[in-house]
């Protein structure tokens, strides 16, 4: 990442830092909207855009995330974010061992297939379960709490307390994969997207790292999940439908696949088309597809594929010497 990049991100992140100070209620609460879905669209480009696995069930850890979370605090007075949250992530990351391990010993189009049929086979579970609320799902009347003794140190009731909370956890994703990529771990992870027979010629057990790194993405995901369920108060199976996963993987290839900023820039794109859309038409959908084919076919590296052409052309319209003067120059003397 070039250094005009990395002083883009950092002033981005001052200004979501500051947002509450200025903005109103609700947009604090559609931006921390936009912050969960983008650590849920950056787990995912983990997989698409770094290990070269198109997982169209993604969306099943999300759910899976929200859902423990629900599933066992549904009548709890006081949710202890230390059990919660711990709580999703290892249901998220079990859900994703059992899936990977199973997943990853094919390839292609049948790799798609199968995570499909995974995320359906869970989206069908809790949608005929009466247990489980069915298609109602499950209501959560409190959201987690951080208490130290009788001290309540982290109040997620409060939605600006709640936003801060989600803008640290993007954070410390964003930073986790980007400690994870730039580690012999992550090298091999791109190395085998660009060429699997050839690792595995250089002596990589493929089929281990591509598992690491599904459950590394699916434990993302539940955090993600385990976010949305704690923020909305509600968990549904709508969570883990295909559609779910195809706005996910809309998001990437939005903001652009193999960039961990990519994610975010597509969660706020998707976001606030949703918003906007509406308001022009009622097939809006017609729309938000045309957007999303278009940038297939014209910027097939995402959205934030502009901006190394903005910043390019800028540096050539200021050249280092300054242009020749007009007009006819004297000739020299003798």
């Amino acid at each position: 990442m070039s250094a005009k990049a990395r002083s883009l991100l950092l002033a981005a992140l001052l200004v979501l830092t500051l947002f509450p100070l200025f903005g109103s209620s609700f947009y604090v609460g559609l931006l921390t909207r936009i912050l969960i879905l983008a650590i849920f669209a950056m787990s995912l480009d983990l997989l698409i855009g770094y290990t070269g696995l198109v997982s169209f069930g993604h969306a099943a850890f999300f759910g899976i995330g929200g859902y423990a979370l629900a599933i066992a605090f549904q009548d709890a007075v006081t949710i202890h974010l230390w059990q919660a949250l711990p709580l999703s992530l290892a249901a998220a990351a079990l859900a994703a061992l059992v899936v990977g391990w199973i997943s990853i010993r094919t390839s292609g189009i049948y790799f798609i297939m199968i995570t499909l049929a995974f995320g359906q086979m869970f989206f069908y579970y809790f949608f005929e379960s009466p247990r489980y609320g069915g298609d109602d799902g499950i209501f959560l009347f409190f959201k987690p709490v951080l208490m130290i003794g009788s001290e309540n140190i982290l109040n997620l009731e409060n939605e600006t307390t709640f936003y801060y909370f989600a803008l640290g956890c993007l954070v410390t994703g964003y930073l986790l994969l980007a400690m994870i990529l730039r580690a012999p771990f992550g090298k091999v992870i791109t190395a085998i997207k660009a060429n699997e027979h050839r690792v595995r010629a250089l002596g990589y057990s493929i089929n281990r790292y591509k598992l690491v790194s599904f459950v590394l993405a699916g434990t993302l995901a539940g955090l993600a999940g385990f976010l949305e369920g704690a923020h909305s108060g509600y968990v549904n199976p709508s969570y883990m439908s295909w559609h779910a996963s195809g706005i996910a993987i809309a998001i990437v290839v939005l903001g652009g696949m193999g960039t961990l900023y990519g994610p975010i820039v597509g969660a706020f794109i998707v976001v606030l088309l949703q918003d906007f859309l509406p308001s022009l038409t009622e097939h809006w959908q017609l729309l938000f597809g045309g957007i999303v084919i278009s940038v297939a076919l014209f910027l097939p590296r995402g959205a934030t594929s502009l901006l190394p052409r903005i910043l390019s052309r800028r540096q050539t319209t200021r050249p280092d010497s300054p242009p020749p003067e007009d007009g006819p120059r004297e000739p020299a003397d003798g």
